[in-house]
């Protein structure tokens, strides 16, 4: 009997510490198995994507209606069609009276910018509206993966587009608006507006399609290298070109003419009629027409002659020798006191000198200042001050020398 208990007592033993070592095999091969698949886990799990704004609209839409189902079901048809239904009317409200209402209010400002801009966002705001019904009504319908990709890539696509539009309109109307103050002004940017505004489009554009190419997943800095060796090669073949283009922005930072303003540049006097991006054109007195490249005009000496604060004259006058002192003294006298008395005449600078005993006449060297700018008007005060001269000499019995030369014949001695 007592054999027998310790027996079963030794079986006992013997299958527990086989059970404890069957536990511990098994344990620790889960702990093996669990690290792989967590390993195999960490290195196959793809990369967790943020839903845009679009799906957070379709997972709350599905969420209200309670829709929970994996398929297309009659629910989701139904959605849909209700989706695009809210789109056309949201459209129609931005169209018949956000942007009407907007527009009244605009009317009521000083301001003209309001004016144009609020018409210029309305077809991308309205597009926009439109597109967000479209593809949130796409989304709530279950498609094949290659479906989803697809609109997808074709909903980053058209917002990007829809968002540079509406970008592009406002940026337009600002330079627009721009270009009208900048003429109401006369500011010397007027004639550069056009040719600034399609730059920085240009630019606005190429940035807003660099954006959307690297949004698609495509590597950019690579296109940019090579538009940076074309472009390259594009500037060793346009040399001349560009340097027009740096003359132009410094005859545009500058100013140093406007359009319509007379000036010389370098030996060519005449009326600047356009400003362009090339070259600068300009009317000669002869009423030629001659064009100037901008990197000349930006490397000549630009005089202009339509800034004048005041208009100069100098000239001289010419006496006869037989023109008695007293006389000489007392013409001075009366011809200073014609001049100052022009109300238009700065006074104080008149000079007036009997300065030169001239080859064949006594000069009296005549200096005075109009005050205006204006050529012609200029002109009428020295017709003026040269006639009342006229007079006064022929009042007092004298004349004007003109050029002459006395010659005198020696006769020969008879031996």
């Amino acid at each position: 009997m007592k054999r027998l208990l310790c027996a079963l007592v030794a079986l006992s033993l013997g299958s527990a510490v086989l059970r404890a070592a069957e536990a511990e095999a098994a344990a620790s091969t889960s702990a093996a198995d669990l690290k792989t698949a967590a390993a195999a886990a960490v290195t196959v799990r793809p990369p967790v994507q943020t839903p845009d704004f679009m799906e957070h609209l379709v997972d709350s839409v599905l969420l209200a209606f309670d829709v929970r189902a994996s398929g297309n079901t009659a629910t989701h048809y139904v959605i849909c069609v209700v989706l695009l239904v809210v789109a056309l009317l949201a459209r129609r409200i931005v169209t018949a009276l956000l942007f009407p209402l907007l527009k009244r209010l605009a009317a009521k400002t000083e301001t003209t910018l309001d004016d144009k801009l609020f018409p210029a966002l309305e077809g991308p705001v309205a597009a926009f509206v439109m597109m967000v019904g479209l593809f949130t009504a796409l989304r709530v319908l279950k498609l094949s993966p290659e479906s989803d990709t697809y609109i997808g890539h074709g909903s980053q696509v058209a917002f990007s587009l829809v968002v540079f539009w509406g970008l592009w309109r406002a940026l337009a109307t600002l330079l627009d608006h721009a270009s009208e103050v900048t003429q109401k002004k006369g500011s010397g940017l007027a004639a550069f507006m056009p040719w600034i505004k399609k730059a920085l489009l240009t630019v606005f554009v190429v940035v807003g399609v660099l954006l959307t190419i690297q949004g698609l997943g495509y590597d950019v800095k690579a296109i940019l290298a090579g538009l940076g060796i074309g472009g390259l090669a594009f500037a060793l073949a346009a040399q001349d070109t560009l340097a027009n283009i740096f003359g132009a922005i410094v005859v545009a930072v500058d100013q140093p003419f406007r359009v319509g303003e007379s000036v010389r540049i370098g030996s060519n006097v005449g009326a600047v009629e356009d400003i362009g991006l090339r070259s600068t054109r300009i009317r000669l007195l002869d009423k030629s027409l001659m064009t100037i490249p901008n990197k000349t005009v930006a490397a000549e000496t630009i005089t202009n002659l339509s800034r004048f604060t005041r208009r100069r004259f100098e000239q001289v006058l010419g006496l006869t020798y037989d023109t008695p002192p007293a006389e000489l003294e007392a013409i001075l006298g009366e011809i200073r006191g014609i001049v100052t008395a022009q109300p238009e005449v700065d006074a104080k600078g008149v000079l007036l000198f009997f300065r030169d005993f001239g080859p064949s006449s006594l000069d009296l060297w005549l200096v005075y200042e109009v005050l205006t700018s204006d050529m012609p008007r200029a002109l009428a005060v020295k017709q003026q001050v040269n006639l009342a001269i006229m007079r006064a000499v022929a009042a007092r019995g004298l004349s004007f020398a003109f050029p002459t030369q006395t010659v005198h014949l020696a006769k020969e001695k008879q031996g």
